[in-house]
């Protein structure tokens, strides 16, 4: 029998692991507890709105080189819009003040010299705190390695820290932030530009993906949850699902990515993160006005973020634990009021969905940092994949992508699943 890698979990991490491994003609079998695949960057069908929305706003960027890889592997390389520059219209609601952020495309940042382009009222030396957080700092918290307060961190930096940690910044990792900067602005605008999944989530990174793994022979298998392990002498001897047991092969191997929580009770001993934070989003039946930013950033408001779509308008607050007792018909009223304000509207908030993920990411503190394990595994054949896994990342969707393109490359190189020609 030819040796197999199954991969259980189709969120991201695990499309992309079996995205990779067909691309080499390994026999994969793709399997997931739900009844759709992509974990938390999925769309659906929703019947209060009469329209098709994403269960959050998730953004990339063009510099991006797992999402590009990932993208041209499963031919959706069109699936992402945004501008020709790097640009980031904010709103500070507690003045009223508008600006765009405008980085230079080289890395040498000169745009910090031009007050057209940085954020109002900060002077350029104020800029050089960046270069303390591109510089490692293992365990520490971004407040042990910079100054949180002034106008570059109540304008920038904390509410770009807040989107990319989901954490507030001020307890959040110095190095999980700095990597970010390091592949971001730190090399200039070009890899800067903000990418958005057009028309929605599933059609760019989720339902291309299996089409493509179908094509390629991946047997898909959702809405089949993994109930246990059989663990014996260093490695997995079965798989037990609800419906079935599956033995295993010496040759075959496990790539486990689901949630953090669903691994360690499958893996006994396995460390994980275990603290988590929340993400709020809210989706709003209106079309924008004409000329509406795709996004802006909000200073001193509900929101952090809104998102024009074509039929609708999307806000997302991160690190939302203040919001998620909050009544939905109220939190939607202080939402579109952020919205209103941003866009210049008026009247009473349209039809609206508050779509509220309490475990969104794990917490990005250094001592969950320090929780997070490598994709190996003391199991032989089983390897982990997920952006909860030691990426370097915080939890992205590059550094979910990233973490089943390793998951895929360990298991090419420690396994008999190759086989010797690979189709052309």
């Amino acid at each position: 029998m030819t040796a197999r890698v199954h991969v259980i979990g189709a969120g991201l991490a695990g499309l992309s692991a079996a995205v990779a491994l067909a691309a080499r003609g390994v026999n994969v079998v793709l399997s997931d507890a739900a009844r759709q695949a992509g974990g938390r960057c999925r769309s659906y069908h929703d019947a209060q709105l009469g329209m098709v929305i994403d269960n959050g706003n998730h953004l990339v960027l063009s510099g991006n080189p797992a999402v590009a890889r990932y993208l041209r592997a499963i031919g959706a390389e069109n699936r992402l819009t945004g501008p020709d520059r790097a640009e980031f219209p904010f709103l500070d609601l507690r003045d009223g003040a508008r600006w765009t952020l405008r980085p230079n495309d080289g890395p040498l940042p000169w745009w910090v010299l031009s007050p057209g382009r940085r954020v109002p009222g900060t002077r350029p030396r104020d800029y050089l705190a960046l270069a303390r957080l591109l510089r490692p700092h293992p365990g520490r918290r971004i407040d042990e390695v910079m100054p949180c307060r002034g106008a570059l961190w109540e304008r920038l930096l904390r509410p770009l820290l807040v989107s990319i940690l989901n954490t507030a910044p001020e307890e959040g990792s110095a190095d999980l932030a700095g990597a970010v900067m390091r592949e971001s602005l730190a090399k200039g605008g070009l890899p800067s530009r903000p990418r958005i999944a057009t028309p929605t989530l599933a059609a760019a990174f989720v339902d291309p993906a299996l089409g493509h793994l179908r094509q390629a022979g991946v047997e898909i298998r959702l809405g089949q949850r993994l109930r246990g392990l059989g663990l014996e002498d260093g490695q997995v001897t079965e798989l037990r699902f609800a419906d079935q047991v599956v033995p295993l092969e010496p040759d075959d191997r496990i790539i486990l990515a689901v949630p953090p929580w669903a691994a360690q009770e499958l893996l006994p001993g396995l460390t994980v993160p275990d603290e988590h934070r929340p993400i709020v989003n809210a989706h709003f039946r209106l079309a924008p006005p004409e000329g509406a930013p795709a996004m802006i950033g909000l200073i001193g408001g509900t929101a952090d973020w809104v998102f024009a779509f074509p039929d609708r308008l999307s806000v997302t607050t991160s690190a939302a634990d203040a919001l998620l007792e909050m009544d939905n018909d109220i939190l939607a009223g202080r939402l579109w009021r952020d919205v209103a304000t941003a866009h210049g509207l008026s009247g009473p908030p349209p039809p609206s969905r508050i779509v509220k993920e309490k475990r969104a990411t794990f917490a990005a503190t250094p001592a969950q940092e320090a929780r997070r394990p490598p994709t190996r595994t003391r199991w032989s054949n089983l390897l982990l994949a997920g952006d909860w896994t030691d990426t370097g990342l915080p939890a992205t969707i590059e550094g979910a992508l990233r973490s089943g393109e390793a998951a895929a490359a360990i298991a090419l190189s420690t396994s008999a699943a190759v086989p010797e020609k690979v189709p052309a």
